[in-house]
């Protein structure tokens, strides 16, 4: 195995497919279905799941809605996807753990990175929901905290996309594709991996960011056992 923990990073959009909203049931099934084949290879496993399909923090102003009340909005939305997703993966056989910043004890345990290290341990998969707990921060961020509290090997971060490009190849045929890159590339390009404060998050602590297309069966597995997919965010 190339690594023993990681740690997967799923936006809402993901979660949508082709709907332009809300969560989409095949497209979910999926996911699970990946993340159980990236679990079978003995692999510790924890996901931070996005809320953008539902509700997004900064949309708020737009709305009239101040900004930190939009970002709670947000994670509750992160809860709603991480309850959905801890579903379909038990439907598979796989224990599973939903973890929260956002207290909700009848629903989900509250975020305690040695009790999320301890069921990792266990074999069980740890969801977790609720961003940072913290208006102003994005679930990029709480995926990059997350992974260092947790002692993660590296970020798995899924997108629509087949990895790193100058500018996005789904608007310029031309896009330039970046096997490996580095973190102040990034930063300087302002290169839309994730946003700035995980990527200096993710440099101070010389924690790998591997970017992959979700939308590639086994990719996620692949990356797993060491395959060059996507593109490696390091150094």
């Amino acid at each position: 195995m190339a690594y023993k923990r990681i740690l997967l990073k799923l936006s809402g959009e993901a979660l949508m497919g082709k709907k332009g909203y809300g969560i989409d049931p095949e497209t979910m099934g999926e996911i699970a279905s990946e993340v159980k084949a990236v679990k079978e290879t003995g692999i510790d496993l924890a996901i931070v799941v996005g809320g953008g399909n539902i509700y997004r923090g900064m949309r708020a102003g737009q709305q009239g809605i101040d900004r930190a009340t939009g970002d709670y909005m947000g994670m509750i939305a992160t809860v709603m996807n991480a309850l959905a997703l801890q579903d379909n993966i038990e439907r598979l056989g796989l224990p599973t753990r939903v973890q929260t910043a956002v207290q909700m004890a009848a629903i989900a345990e509250p975020y305690i990175a040695r009790r999320a290290i301890r069921h990792m341990e266990k074999g069980r998969i740890v969801i977790f929901a609720g961003g940072t707990g913290n208006p102003f921060f994005t679930t990029d961020t709480a995926a990059a905290l997350r992974a260092m509290e947790i002692g993660a090997d590296v970020i798995l971060k899924a997108t629509r996309v087949n990895g790193v490009y100058d500018k996005d190849p789904e608007v310029h045929e031309d896009a330039v594709f970046f096997a490996e890159i580095g973190y102040m590339e990034v930063l300087a390009r302002n290169l839309k991996v994730m946003d700035a404060t995980a990527i200096s998050l993710c440099m101070e602590n010389k924690l790998p960011i591997i970017v992959f297309n979700l939308k590639d069966k086994h990719n996620m597995k692949r990356v797993v056992l060491g395959e060059p997919v996507g593109t490696i965010v390091r150094g």
